[in-house]
């Protein structure tokens, strides 16, 4: 069963023609990323952002720091089919003209944007945008943007605050107290589409900052982790703190942010919020064993072939099992839609717990590609339905043809081939 999920407002991201995504309320939990290239070389954002929403991506952000980013958004804007959120830090006026370009949605950074009268403007505008309609904004609260950066008396006396023993707290303190004071400016004006985000490079940090917003104010919150590096690093640094608070049913958006391609943000967001079960999955969802003294193919390299040959050949969830022994899955197999269990260099294919080919290792790939299909066919026309298990599997005698045994047999010693199924089984000294 999926989280409970807390209560928000609800905000709406997009129009008729990119499609409407709702942020918070009922709505479920969604994707966002941004773009790695620069903005105003149109062709090439716009190629990144089919890309970005080809893979899954919900909303697509873009930076705008000058004023030919804000231009290109005009060109850009009317040539992808997903909302595009404006990132802006300097200068309000790129918000301004963000919004007149047709932008869905901006981002405003508290620390860089504060003088009362420019925020307001933005707040008018976003107000106005959209037929009337309106647009959100997110107001980002991250580490590296709330403690003062112009005032130099100031930014020290709140960094020994941040750097005190108790970091955490005197950090959230000021977090809280920046966003209530920007937030009261929105609130003047009559002005609730709101989205939060509170980011930070610490996931510790990242648990707190979003579990003490979440009991304060009932916006939709945007989760992310910042600056969390590489992906082989911060896959960690990102989904322990965005999986924790998702599980306890905090957040209504998010972003994994890698020194990546993009693409791997999404489908590493994509797949967290599968295995909480916060979104329906989409493809197959493929399971392996993560291999031992045991397995006799090469179960890497077909683990990899499985899911590349998968990926873009199969539309519903099916479960798909590869293992690379009898130990494991017979079992895996029972749970499976689809399963493989291997050893020889061959492998046994079930469908639904049926036993239905025997191959050598070379076929394995095709054929279960091909019972994937013919089993989606079957679901599809409504012959079979998903997770449903019709026999039970009884694995295959270990010391037979795919068992560990076989060659043993087959040179005629058979003595100790069994083991303990042939030795007295003896508990605390007792035959």
């Amino acid at each position: 069963m999926p989280p409970d999920r807390r209560k928000t407002r609800q905000v709406a991201v997009g129009d008729e023609r990119t499609g409407v995504v709702r942020i918070g309320g009922d709505a479920p939990v969604s994707v966002q990323t941004m773009t790695a290239g620069y903005t105003y070389e149109v062709d090439r954002c716009v190629a990144e952002i089919n890309k970005l929403a080809a893979a899954g991506a919900d909303i697509v952000r873009v930076a705008v720091p000058n004023k030919k980013d804000t231009e290109a958004l005009k060109q850009i804007i009317p040539q992808v089919r997903v909302p595009i959120v404006a990132d802006v830090h300097f200068h309000f006026g790129r918000a301004l003209e963000a919004v007149e370009a047709g932008v869905h949605k901006i981002r405003l950074n508290p620390g860089n944007i504060q003088d009362r009268g420019h925020v307001e403007e933005v707040i008018a505008a976003c107000k106005q945008a959209n037929g009337g309609a309106g647009i959100p904004i997110r107001v980002g609260v991250n580490e590296g943007s709330i403690v003062e950066r112009k005032d130099k008396q100031k930014r020290m006396k709140e960094l020994g605050g941040v750097f005190s023993a108790h970091r955490h707290g005197h950090f959230l303190a000021i977090m809280l107290a920046k966003l209530e004071e920007y937030l009261d400016i929105f609130y003047d004006n009559d002005f609730y589409d709101i989205v939060i985000s509170a980011k930070s490079p610490d996931p510790t940090l990242v648990i707190d900052a979003y579990t003490e917003i979440s009991k304060r104010f009932d916006h939709p919150l945007h989760l992310g982790v910042t600056h969390a590096g590489p992906r082989e690093t911060g896959s960690i640094r990102s989904v322990v703190p965005l999986g924790h608070l998702l599980a306890s049913g905090v957040g209504d958006t998010i972003r994994i942010s890698y020194a990546n391609d993009p693409v791997f943000e999404v489908e590493d967001a994509l797949e967290m919020l599968y295995v909480l079960g916060l979104r329906e999955r989409k493809g197959v969802d493929l399971i392996a064993c993560p291999t031992c003294g045991r397995i006799e193919v090469d179960l890497f390299t077909l683990v990899q072939d499985v899911r590349h040959k998968l990926a873009n050949a199969i539309e519903l969830p099916i479960k798909v099992a590869v293992m690379g022994c009898i130990v494991n899955g017979p079992g895996e197999a029972e749970g499976a839609d689809v399963a493989v269990f291997a050893g020889k260099q061959r492998g046994i294919i079930y469908v639904q717990g049926q036993k239905v080919a025997t191959v050598p290792e070379v076929e394995i790939l095709d054929a279960l590609l091909d019972e994937c299909r013919k089993f989606e066919a079957k679901v599809k026309a409504g012959d079979a339905k998903l997770g449903e298990k019709v026999v039970e599997i009884a694995p295959p005698d270990p010391i037979g043809e795919l068992g560990s045994g076989f060659e043993k047999i087959a040179a005629g010693d058979t003595e100790h081939v069994g083991g303990a199924a042939t030795t007295p089984l003896t508990v605390e000294g007792r035959p």
